[in-house]
C-alpha cells in the first residue's frame, strides 16, 4: 500500500498501535494526549537516525522499529522504573514504500506490547533519511522511587546484570560482513539489532535497594565514570570467562583483547549499579544474572585487572 498522504500514515500507525490503553486518559487524535499522573513521572527521550544509529543493508525495518523503541525502554529500566507510555516523531523520505512501515510499526509494537506500553501521540513530516524520535513516560519503581546516577562511595560494589561487549562485536561484525554476519555471531548480532530491556531486573533491583543505577548504552569505559560521579573512580575485575563466547570469538578472529573490546562495549543496555556490601550479599545477589564487576574507589579514573584503563567508550560527537 502506497502511503502517499498523512491520513494513510496515520492509519497504518493506528492498525499496529490502539489508540485507546489503560495507561492512557485520552489518546492519540487530539491536539494532546493525557496522562494519568497521581505521582511523579520520569521522563526520557532518544533519536534513531539513518546512517547514524543504524544502516538498512543489515537492519531490518522490523528491527529499526524495535529498535527504536527499545533504546528508550531501557533508559526507563536504567531507573528502576516501570513504562508508561511514549510519543513517537517520524522523518519520512518520500521514497521509501509503505510496506517498509508496515514492518517497521509491526517490530515496534511487538516491545511495545511487551512492556504494556501506549503510543499517546507525535509527530510526522518529510526528510531525507529515515529518523525516529522517542520520548517516553515511566512510573515509579518500589516505593515511589526512581534509581539515580551519583549515589556511590568509595568500597560500593559494582554490579552487572547482561552482557559486555556483545552488541559491539555484532556491530563490528555487521559493519564488516552486513546480514552475513548473523550465520558465525548469532547472539552478537542480535544484541545490536534487538536489544533486550531489563525492565523486570531493574524493578527488582530498585526493590532491593540498589543504591545508584544507569543502563550501559556506550560501553562501560565511558558509562561507569557517569554512574559514579566526578570525584570517584572504579575498579574492575574483568575476567574473560565473564564475557560471551562470541566477543571472545570475535576478538580473537581481529586480533584485539577480548576484555578490552568489551570494557569499550558500547548499546549492550545491560545495567550497572552500586550497592553497600551488605545489600548486596542480603538482597541484591538474589536478583537474577547479577555479576560482581568490582568496586568504587576513591580516586577518579578506571582501573581494569589493575592496570589503568585509558581507551574510551563510544562518543555521537568522536565516532
Amino acid at each position: 500500500m502506497k502511503l502517499d498522504s498523512e491520513e494513510k500514515f496515520l492509519a497504518c500507525i493506528d492498525r499496529h498501535f490502539p489508540r485507546r490503553h489503560p495507561h492512557l486518559v485520552l489518546g492519540r487524535g487530539d491536539d494532546c494526549g493525557v496522562l494519568p499522573a497521581s505521582t511523579e513521572l520520569c521522563v526520557s527521550s532518544d533519536l534513531f537516525l539513518e546512517d547514524q544509529h543504524f544502516r538498512t543493508r543489515y537492519f531490518s525495518p522490523e528491527d529499526i522499529g524495535y529498535k527504536a523503541l527499545a533504546v528508550s525502554i531501557s533508559d526507563i529500566a536504567a531507573m528502576g522504573a516501570k513504562p508508561l507510555a511514549f510519543g513517537m516523531d517520524l522523518m519520512i523520505p518520500a521514497d521509501v514504500p509503505g510496506e517498509f512501515w508496515e514492518k517497521f510499526f509491526s517490530g515496534m509494537s511487538q516491545i511495545a506490547r511487551q512492556n504494556d506500553l501506549a503510543l499517546v501521540g507525535g509527530d510526522l513530516s518529510r526528510a531525507e533519511k529515515i529518523g525516529v524520535s522517542i520520548t517516553i513516560y515511566g512510573q515509579p519503581g518500589s516505593g515511589g522511587r526512581f534509581v539515580q546516577r551519583e549515589n556511590c562511595k568509595p568500597g560500593d560494589i559494582l554490579f552487572l546484570s547482561g552482557d559486555m561487549g556483545l552488541a559491539r562485536a555484532g556491530l563490528m561484525a555487521l559493519e564488516a560482513s552486513g546480514p552475513e554476519a548473523a550465520k558465525a555471531l548469532p547472539s552478537a548480532t542480535a544484541a545490536h539489532l534487538r536489544p533486550k530491556p531489563k525492565v523486570l531486573i531493574g524493578t527488582l533491583l530498585n526493590a532491593a535497594g540498589v543504591k545508584s543505577m544507569m543502563d550501559v548504552s556506550d560501553g562501560l569505559a565511558r558509562d561507569l565514570p557517569r554512574l559514579v560521579g566526578p570525584e570517584l573512580g572504579a575498579s574492575l575485575d574483568i575476567r574473560e570467562d565473564m564475557l560471551h563466547p562470541e566477543v571472545i570469538e570475535f576478538a580473537n578472529a581481529i586480533n584485539a583483547d577480548p576484555v578490552n573490546l568489551a570494557i569499550q562495549g558500547g548499546e549492550d543496555y545491560a545495567l550497572v549499579g552500586a550497592a553497600d556490601f551488605l545489600d548486596l550479599k542480603s538482597k541484591i545477589e538474589s536478583v537474577p544474572g547479577i555479576r560482581v564487576i568490582g568496586k568504587v574507589t576513591d580516586m577518579p579514573g578506571l582501573i581494569v585487572n589493575g592496570q589503568p584503563f585509558e581507551a574510551p567508550g563510544f562518543d555521537h560527537f568522536e565516532n
